[in-house]
């Protein structure tokens, strides 16, 4: 019995294009220093820790067969050659190894697309911070995570430093169906379901491109369905992408002081963030057209399980804990930040009441026309309302902002503590920007990942996110403990 791609990650592998992979990740910042007895990493015990734990993950030992004239879906073989090295990398940073060097580093390594021929993914061992940490760069095809499969970053961390070892995985590849196989496999099924092959062969599902052109097509029927019901997003350079060059910036500010914004404003900590956001977009749309209008907004896409864990305006504490810092795939809507407006009170009010509103309406749900999918194509999209990241018509938002669910407590890789951590998002055509938010700790931790040939200021989004947090601070001059 093959293992076939799910109508999602068929949608993810198809999307591919320009010589650029639809990606997540993440960023882990440790500081070798402070590590537990016992504990330290360099890219030895790196290579042992991920071959111990890579058991719990997979698909990271499987490669995406096609099958012969696109008969059906891609399916997961073993990969009958994997070799961990190929995908586990040093790198080390230019002098003086600042968060500059670190960021231009990922925003290259995120440029490049993974080899189809082997598993979909890399991860990189970053060393020469000039603090004496390392970095950790993961590095998914965005077909291998979902609601059944996790992120490679998510098995390695630990919540404690002195987690147990995995027990010794003694795996062996299984062999792989040959393409004869797997187009008979397929003939098979479709005669037990015949509809479905004549659709898969007459509506499209044939070639490679075939395919990847029927799945946006698809996706740009659903977003279109979306779009009648929610006027359409405002003209914006972020509907832009030209290249599959990436750049890449981080910035983080106290969630301690976030939740006290929040307290003062009687909003909840979502709110402060979406303000802080509306506020590095500002800045960012000033220096990028010189003009902006008071009413002028930008339209983002957000995940509804992220609007639900900010309910309450509330630090951290130190129990709060979650896995799911990998943007998922769960229902979004879409709201609208005012970047016209200068007051930083006048703002959040507006943010807490447009997002308030918009979780709430059917018609800013992407979730509502999930009853339609069924006739939008062979590919049986069955979920792909829920699925915002794959919006591809440029009409419906501007702007994928990712939000992790719950607050995450201290990490471990390796008995050696994490710094930082930071999600990368998925960055998708017709979009030259993506965000995603978590709170690690005591921090709330902003990525973002844009097209550098239009986004060629996003290290400045660093000094915009720290203007946009004082300003919304009750009470100036205070320690806000950034970075």
């Amino acid at each position: 019995m093959v293992n076939r791609l799910t109508p999602r990650e068929a949608m993810y592998y198809f999307l591919d294009e320009g010589g650029s992979t639809v990606h997540v990740g993440t960023l882990i910042v440790v500081d070798p220093a402070a590590a537990a007895k016992g504990g330290g990493l360099d890219y030895q015990s790196l290579v042992a820790l991920v071959e111990g734990r890579i058991q719990f993950a997979p698909r990271y030992r499987q490669m995406v067969k096609p099958v012969v004239l696109g008969l059906a879906r891609p399916v997961w073989v073993d990969d009958a050659d994997f070799d961990i090295n190929f995908h586990i990398r040093r790198a080390g940073l230019p002098q003086p190894g600042g968060a500059e060097q670190l960021q231009d580093l990922v925003g290259r390594v995120l440029s490049r697309p993974l080899d189809r021929k082997r598993p979909l993914w890399e991860m990189y061992l970053i060393e020469g911070l000039a603090d004496g940490g390392l970095a950790v760069l993961t590095k998914t095809h965005r077909c291998m995570v979902g609601p059944d499969s996790v992120e490679l970053s998510q098995i390695l961390l630990d919540g404690q430093p002195d987690a147990a070892d995995a027990t010794e995985d003694l795996w062996m590849p299984r062999i792989a169906p040959s393409s004869a196989q797997l187009a008979m496999g397929a003939i098979t099924e479709g005669l037990a379901r015949p509809g479905e092959m004549v659709e898969n062969i007459v509506g499209g599902n044939g070639p490679v491109a075939g395919l990847r052109s029927l799945a946006q097509s698809s996706v740009a029927q659903v977003t279109e369905a979306i779009s009648q019901v929610a006027n359409a997003a405002p003209h914006s350079p972020l509907n832009h992408s030209t290249s599959s060059t990436r750049t890449f910036a981080v910035a983080s500010v106290s969630s301690t002081e976030a939740a006290r914004i929040a307290e003062h404003h009687g909003c909840s900590l979502g709110d402060v963030e979406l303000a802080i956001l509306t506020g590095v977009l500002r800045r960012w749309m000033l220096s990028y057209t010189d003009t902006l209008a008071a009413g002028d907004t930008v339209r983002v896409v957000l995940p509804l399980d992220g609007r639900a864990a900010d309910d309450e305006a509330e630090a951290p504490s130190a129990g709060a804990d979650d896995d799911s810092w990998v943007g998922g795939d769960g229902p979004g809507f879409v709201t609208d930040l005012p970047v016209g407006e200068a007051n930083p009170s006048v703002v959040i009010a507006q943010v807490a009441g447009f997002a308030a509103r918009n979780a709430h309406s059917a018609a800013r749900k992407s979730g509502r026309v999930t009853p339609m999918l069924s006739d939008l194509g062979v590919v049986p999209f069955g979920d792909l309302a829920s699925r915002f990241f794959t919006s591809w018509n440029r009409h419906t938002y501007n702007l994928p902002i990712s939000v992790a669910p719950a607050p995450i407590g201290q990490r471990w890789l390796r008995g050696v503590p994490v710094r930082d951590l930071f999600a990368v998002p998925s960055l998708m055509a017709d979009r030259a920007l993506a965000i995603s938010v978590l709170t690690y700790t005591d921090r709330v931790e902003f990525a973002f990942l844009g097209d550098r040939d239009v986004l060629v200021d996003l290290p400045a989004m660093v000094d915009y996110t720290h203007d946009a947090f004082d300003e919304l601070r009750p009470e100036r001059g205070t320690d806000d403990g950034g970075q």
